[in-house]
């Protein structure tokens, strides 16, 4: 199904159950939202003013509710849960799989965890608590512990009777884990292995000895990467000393690319990707009121920097017409840049051994594509202003800054790197700063020296 006919039917089923909604017929709304997917109810709240959201919350089946407080970001969960009594949350969020209640359990109320906690027998409370003791961004945050395991020296006729005893297997279960009698990891036994082979055989005749678990540390985007190199539905977690702890499904992934491509759109604005889209104005306001301040101060050291010239300025308007042409290509060109360089960057493409090659290509790039719109640019001045040297120095200004902006580009993203900053954040932001006042002081500053 192509992505169009998707955004498509989202589109229909908000207009929809907006229709609904504002004629009240809550039969309606009612039958709309309990026939969706958890996430597909959580897309369809996510758009909703907040006095709508409320009214189809309260109207979402409690078997739903845990699935879409998951899959709604953390301001909108907030909301959702806000009026909420105790005891229904708990009741609602103690049938979530155990990494998925992992995930939200520090956005409930202090009251709400201690009640969950305490509904928990110690098994389930001591999975809960190994997943909570890692980071949320690596593989011991993203696991679940709901592994089955078998022994290497059993039969594959063991191995089918074991599972028809227990009955049922955990969600997206492609593959069984083998471990000794300590628990450390020792390879896998796929579903279609145990189902097509002979049942005589021992699992450690047939098991994939070639498949490796992930480290409990490992971060989460590394873990997206190992899923999409290697074709994974789920993969085994193992601790410090080889011991499966929990497996990751490939649900979860889905989870991480999804969450890294909000942020990376959402921080090039300065925004945060758990925002409510309908927060109120204020709230709003203030988030991007921050931001605002901040390009504030970049375009008053743009301003200072134009400011130096106000003679020669006064002296020459066709100046002040044309001077934000090598400030804005610039700027233009060296977010080309940054952006290519964050993507390798996230996806570990770009290291020691590529960087050189990759700064030299784009300068040349920034080199062929100077020349050609300088020589463009400074033939249209020309004509227009009749004076030879404007279109010179807008040329020679271009020029210089098209190549001052692919290296700014490319440099930037390594150094907010190196000092803990999310280039994605602050990158675009330094370059357009820096690019501008190079744009602005070359082409003035050069017609200034000629003038005076």
């Amino acid at each position: 199904m192509s992505n169009s006919h998707i955004d498509n039917t989202n589109e229909a089923r908000l207009d929809e159950l907006t229709k609904a909604l504002e004629e009240g017929t809550r039969p309606k709304v009612w039958n709309m939202l309990n026939h969706l997917r958890g996430a597909e109810i959580a897309q369809l709240l996510s758009s909703l003013p907040p006095t709508e959201r409320q009214i189809a919350w309260s109207l979402v089946d409690s078997e739903n509710e845990g699935k879409v407080l998951l899959h709604v970001n953390d301001d909108v969960r907030a909301g959702l849960i806000e009026d909420m009594e105790t005891n229904e949350l708990v009741s609602v969020v103690e049938k979530l799989d155990m990494d998925d209640l992992a995930d939200i359990l520090e956005d409930l109320p202090e009251q709400v965890k201690k009640e969950v906690l305490r509904s928990m027998d110690n098994q389930n409370r001591q999975r809960l608590e190994t997943v909570l003791s890692y980071p949320d961004d690596s593989a011991g945050g993203l696991m679940n512990t709901d592994t089955v395991t078998v022994r290497a020296d059993i039969t594959l006729e063991l191995v089918h009777r074991y599972l028809q005893l227990i009955g049922k297997l955990p969600e997206l279960t492609d593959k069984l884990l083998v471990v000794n009698r300590v628990d450390k990891y020792l390879g896998a036994l796929s579903l279609s292995t145990l189902l097509t082979n002979d049942p005589i055989c021992t699992v450690a005749d047939v098991m994939d000895y070639e498949l490796d678990p992930i480290k409990v540390k490992t971060n989460s985007k590394e873990v997206a990467k190992l899923f999409e190199q290697h074709d994974l539905v789920s993969a085994p977690v193992i601790d410090e000393q080889n011991k499966l702890i929990g497996r990751i499904t490939i649900d979860d992934i889905v989870d991480v690319i999804r969450d890294e491509a909000d942020h990376s759109i959402m921080s090039m604005a300065g925004l945060n990707e758990n925002t409510d889209m309908f927060a109120p104005v204020f709230s709003s306001a203030i988030r991007r009121g921050i931001w605002l301040g901040v390009n504030l101060l970049t375009v008053l050291l743009a301003v200072y920097a134009v400011g130096m010239f106000t003679d020669v300025l006064s002296k020459e308007v066709a100046l002040a017409v044309l001077m934000p042409i090598p400030a804005s290509m610039g700027g233009i060109a060296g977010t080309q840049t940054l952006t290519l360089v964050i993507r390798g960057l996230a996806l570990g493409q770009i290291g020691k051994s590529n960087a050189r090659w990759l700064i030299l290509k784009e300068v040349a790039v920034a080199t062929l594509n100077g020349i050609v719109w300088a020589v463009i640019v400074a033939f249209v001045a020309i004509f227009v202003f009749s004076q030879w040297y404007i279109g010179v120095f807008l040329g020679i200004a271009l020029m210089v800054n098209l190549l001052c902006a692919a290296v700014v580009g490319f440099t930037i993203p390594f150094i907010l790197k190196k000092i803990g900053i999310d280039p994605a954040l602050a990158g675009s932001v330094i370059v357009t700063t820096i690019t501008d006042i190079l744009g602005y002081v070359t082409f003035l500053g050069m017609a200034t020296l000629y003038l005076f």
